[in-house]
């Protein structure tokens, strides 16, 4: 695993296994929304942000997570593991919840993403298996190059890490 996609509801935890996939495979991570949206909240222009996404996926070695299933083509054909964390909505508003109580803006990730537990948010997150994970299937029966992991719980998540083997030292 040398280019790894992970995709899922905002709160299912792309974040976190991310930097632990990273730690683990010695891969460099980008968080997308850190990229998508400037410190006011303003998002690139989609032609600005598909380059982007262009650029990382051509490098040799990365880990990408974010959904935007606008741009999800160029990191699915691109990556050779793409894991979607299929989580239910209710778990994923709890782990907003804790991560904005446990890190309080202490980490980067936190501090830029602190303004967007908004009403609108949440109705996203609760009515994202009606509309956006039917997309994100077709999506990845479509478009998905490498191996797809579909993980269905954050048990299912640890266990999957467990899995996964600490890279020896990269050439």
């Amino acid at each position: 695993m040398r280019k790894i996609a992970i995709c899922g509801c905002g709160g299912s935890g792309k974040s976190a296994l991310a930097r632990q996939l990273s730690d683990r495979l010695d891969l460099p991570v980008t968080h997308l929304d850190m990229v998508y949206y400037d410190e006011q909240w303003n998002p690139l222009s989609q032609d600005e942000f598909a380059a982007l996404q262009r650029r990382l996926v051509a490098e040799d070695r990365w880990i990408l997570d974010g959904n935007y299933a606008s741009t999800m083509p160029i990191r699915l054909a691109a990556a050779d593991t793409v894991v979607f964390l299929d989580i239910h909505p209710l778990v994923c508003l709890w782990g907003i919840l804790q991560r904005r109580r446990q890190h309080r803006g202490s980490d980067e990730l936190s501090r830029h993403l602190r303004g967007r537990l908004s009403w609108g948010f949440v109705k996203y997150i609760l009515g994202y298996r009606k509309t956006m994970r039917p997309k994100i299937h077709i999506l990845l029966d479509e478009r998905a190059a490498g191996t797809v992991v579909i993980l269905t719980s954050r048990r299912a998540a640890r266990r999957y890490l467990d899995t996964v083997s600490t890279s020896p030292e990269r050439p």
